[in-house]
């Protein structure tokens, strides 16, 4: 499972010219779940997500949570972070995860995110044509990949 974490001060997602889901300061999060995920990382990633300290203290260092600064979490899901790029110009999308177990899992981890954070996260929605906005704060993404625990 990988999951892009971008620091915003707003974010929101457009589904069919509606805005499906809408954020100020916290994580837009794009979400690709492989054929090898579990739902141990869903719950290994979701308490990463919700630890990352990376929003900035009173002296200017990153050093706060989500928690910390009542922040939301917009999540999305992206089948393309599981892109093989080797051969060609064409990406292969053979490792990402068919949508009878990426739905699951990615329901899965919308309800550990919530139950992590202890509020309702917004949401995209699974396969649809998105159109994400966003102002990404600092800029600060950060990648995470849920079989790179060690």
């Amino acid at each position: 499972m990988i999951a892009v974490i971008q620091r915003v001060s707003e974010a929101s997602v457009t589904i069919d010219n509606q805005v499906k889901g809408s954020i100020n300061a916290g994580f837009m999060i794009l979400l690709g779940i492989t054929h090898t995920d579990t739902q141990e990382d869903v719950e290994w990633l979701s308490k990463k997500i919700v630890g990352m300290r990376i929003f900035s203290d009173e002296e200017g260092k990153m050093n706060l949570d989500l928690k910390a600064i009542e922040g939301d979490i917009l999540l999305i899901s992206q089948f393309t972070l599981h892109a093989s790029t080797k051969k060609g110009n064409r990406p292969s999308f053979i490792e990402a995860a068919k949508p009878d177990m990426a739905i699951p899992l990615y329901k899965s981890m919308i309800v550990q995110l919530e139950k992590e954070l202890g509020k309702i996260i917004q949401t995209g929605e699974f396969g649809a044509d998105m159109k994400v906005a966003l102002i990404n704060d600092g800029p600060v993404t950060i990648v995470i990949d849920s079989k790179n625990k060690q």
